[in-house]
């Protein structure tokens, strides 16, 4: 399976789309996300927990 599919939502109709963690970030466990313009930061805490910061 390529990063490209496995990044892919599953299909649940009526529900939002499932994507694993492991397919989004990178090896230092984050994911950098523009939203209309501005930057944010995914990643994973120490604890193993996401975090979301601008």
């Amino acid at each position: 399976m390529t990063h490209a599919q496995a990044a892919t939502p599953q299909e649940r109709p009526g529900k939002p789309g499932i994507v694993e963690s492991s397919a989004l970030l990178d090896e230092q466990g984050q994911l950098i996300i523009e939203h209309r313009g501005k930057r944010y930061q995914l990643r994973e805490t120490r604890n193993g927990k996401l975090i979301l910061t601008s």
